[in-house]
């Protein structure tokens, strides 16, 4: 007979060696179990060629045997519920090899079913739970793609299958602690802007520039313009542009206003050890506490972003970031200052001052042991 008992039942009916390993056995169960024909061994490896769409395995007399086959005709999802659902009996469980028309490095890939229904006696189900693994090492387990399991038809259709699909490929499901630290790592985004913030609380602010914005900015770019100012719009969340009026160094303080931040652009001519240079000077104007606080923590949770965006994008080089409160700090040797900041003088290496002239007494000579001839 090809089938193997368990361990411990006695070794007078075992089938030849290598036929079915005990692995195949399950804990509990004292049936014997199928092992599969030489003729069904056979049709698998043909199936793997890739001609058969459809191969049904079932077990009579304790063996595992060809059930049904169905070769190829259209599309896999065509003739998927047309070839697996009418298979399917409503008494019997059985096992289902379906061909995709996907491939791996082996071959063409596979849809493994098991179809146990209900009503199937408590044995039969037993008996196919503890096959299923022979079924899948004798076909091949590297061909196999998915394994789905049904009790009813719905469970193994094609809209079944697509469900078990979609299950896959969502997250799993968190753990009462993982959802606890994700909600944490959220809330740390969220937190207020301060001045020990670190750059992670700010890449979550990102309001988009308005169009008449990044055209400015191209201007300043090309030398069109020479002035840029910005403001955040806090209900629509976006970055406007608020004019581009012609401004000398002496125009600055004029343009920062005493109750509201802004972002400035300014093209800085100027003239440094001998050479003529147009530097982009970009100053964030924030008044102090003029202004609420939901203004100051937006301004300054925006500005790393908006920087990042023009440096990037807009491929603008920056020379200097200023922040000022007050627009009367912007002179021209303030911003000559920034721009080139002055080098520290070098120090001088510290040296030991030399003690008072004359003023030390003699020199005490101390003598090691010996030096005179006496004994240590």
């Amino acid at each position: 007979m090809g089938f193997l008992l368990r361990e411990g039942k006695g070794n007078e009916n075992l089938p030849a060696a290598g036929v079915c390993s005990v692995s195949c056995c399950r804990a509990g169960f004292e049936e014997p179990i199928p092992i599969s024909t030489t003729e069904l061994r056979d049709f698998f490896a043909k199936a793997r060629n890739g001609s058969v769409r459809l191969i049904k395995v079932i077990i009579e007399e304790e063996q595992l045997v060809l059930g049904a086959h169905k070769e190829l005709a259209r599309r896999w999802d065509v003739d998927y519920d047309a070839f697996v659902l009418p298979l399917l009996d409503e008494q019997q469980p059985c096992y289902v090899l379906y061909r995709l028309d996907s491939q791996n490095a082996q071959g063409y890939e596979w849809l493994f079913i098991s179809w146990s229904p209900d009503n199937s006696p408590v044995r039969l189900k037993m008996l196919y739970a503890a096959t299923r693994a022979t079924v899948k090492k004798e076909f091949g387990g590297g061909h196999i793609k998915d394994e789905m399991f049904g009790t009813v038809k719905e469970d193994v259709s094609l809209s079944g299958y697509q469900k078990h699909v979609s299950s896959c490929s969502a997250p799993a499901p968190l753990t009462a602690a993982e959802q606890e630290l994700q909600q944490i790592r959220i809330n740390e985004v969220k937190t207020e802007i301060s001045v020990e913030s670190k750059h992670q609380t700010l890449q979550g602010l990102a309001f988009p520039l308005q169009l008449d914005a990044q055209q400015a900015i191209q201007a300043l770019k090309q030398k069109k313009i020479n002035y840029i100012q910005l403001k955040l719009d806090l209900e629509r969340e976006t970055i406007d542009l608020v004019h581009t009026s012609p401004t000398d160094i002496s125009d600055l303080p004029k343009r920062i206003p005493q109750d509201s931040a802004r972002y400035h652009f300014f093209l800085y001519k100027h003239s440094h050890e001998g050479d003529y240079l147009e530097s982009v000077v970009f100053i964030y104007s924030m008044p102090g506490y003029k202004c609420s606080i939901k203004e100051r923590m937006l301004y300054s949770s925006c500005k790393s972003r908006l920087l990042d965006t023009v440096e990037q994008e807009f491929c603008l080089e920056i020379a200097k970031k200023i922040e000022i409160d007050d627009g009367a700090e912007l002179t021209a040797e303030f911003l000559y200052d920034e721009v080139h900041p002055k080098q520290h003088a070098f120090k001088q290496a510290f040296a030991k001052p030399k003690g008072p002239v004359g003023k030390r007494g003699q020199k005490r000579l101390i003598k090691g042991p010996g030096e005179n001839g006496e004994d240590s």
